[in-house]
């Protein structure tokens, strides 16, 4: 009885064991997922927006791609409205992976909204609009900074076109927001990017030699890239370059090189792109007053054309007299 007893806390602590690591591992995993591609810009920079306007995330994705925002022309105070990115890109190529291999591209998305606009709350999304946003998970890019959005990376098969649900502020209650014309700046990219905020390279970029001289041995390591060891011609010392799992190497055993030619092809397919839009936050008086306006002129109208009537029937019955 005693061994039995032993035999069930065994099982039991095993499963206990188990059921911990699958956490863990989902956490980490989803951690990874969620913020792979705005953390590095919000751990980096305090605005994603240079004063000269150009969107940080372009400083790790160098490629250039395009990208398109659609936005109302206008809208009324303390109103949800839509504003979709758009990130065309050919879904059936593939990128190359952290450990080398090919998959599918990515997309991310930063939204930069006029101060006071920020995104709608889940009670104040209609079930329509939850049906085009999916699964997205949205986050600010700073807590006390409401009005700057971020998503991503999430599959870009399914999501190159990401809806964004935004509450217009109320200028009554919110002394920030005013009746005005308002710009909105937007950051989209596919795929992942050439350079980690710290400099260093990743495995999706173009490698080059760092000497001249010929290439005297390719060493193919274990866990995927390339030892390249170059005799340099100017000094006969022997130079390493490492290359990564994932580029496809250009050179081969025995051949001159240069300077800051490529060893490697450029595997990168994804880019960045930015693009902005205007919004007017529309004062309902002003709209009720043009209603208004539009009203009193088509009635001066039809009194002016009715008067014209009345005038001609006069004159016909004086001259029939």
């Amino acid at each position: 009885m005693q061994n039995r007893n032993t035999y069930y806390d065994r099982v039991k602590k095993w499963i206990t064991r188990l059921i911990s690591v699958l956490i863990m591992i989902h956490i980490i995993t989803r951690a990874s997922i969620s913020n792979a591609y705005p953390i590095f810009a919000q751990q980096s920079y305090e605005n994603p927006r240079e004063a000269t306007g150009r969107i940080v995330c372009a400083n790790c994705h160098l490629a250039k791609k395009p990208v398109e925002i659609e936005v109302p022309q206008s809208v009324l105070p303390d109103t949800v409205f839509e504003a979709v990115v758009k990130i065309p890109y050919d879904t059936q190529i593939k990128q190359v992976l952290a450990n080398g291999k090919k998959g599918n591209l990515n997309v991310g998305a930063v939204l930069i909204l006029p101060e006071g606009f920020e995104l709608a709350p889940l009670d104040r999304i209609s079930p329509e609009m939850k049906e085009k946003i999916g699964n997205l998970f949205f986050q600010n890019y700073r807590p006390n900074q409401k009005n700057i959005i971020v998503i991503g990376p999430v599959p870009g098969q399914k999501y190159n076109e990401i809806l964004f649900p935004i509450l217009s502020p109320n200028p009554s209650t919110n002394k920030v927001a005013h009746f005005l014309k308002y710009p909105i700046y937007v950051g989209g990219n596919r795929g992942r990017g050439q350079i980690y905020p710290d400099g260093s390279k990743s495995n999706n970029t173009v490698y080059n030699a760092s000497a001249t001289g010929r290439v005297s041995k390719i060493l193919r390591k274990e866990k995927g890239g390339y030892e390249i060891t170059i005799d340099n011609q100017l000094d006969g010392r022997q130079v390493v370059d490492i290359v990564p799992s994932g580029p496809e190497l250009l050179v081969s055993e025995g051949e001159l090189i240069k300077v800051d030619q490529p060893l490697t092809n450029n595997p990168n397919v994804g880019g960045f792109g930015q693009g902005d839009a205007e919004i007017v936050l529309q004062d309902p008086l002003r709209v009720q007053g043009l209603l208004f306006f539009l009203a009193s002129v088509i009635l001066a109208q039809i009194f002016l054309v009715l008067k014209k009537k009345q005038f001609e029937k006069v004159q016909l019955a004086e001259m029939n007299f």
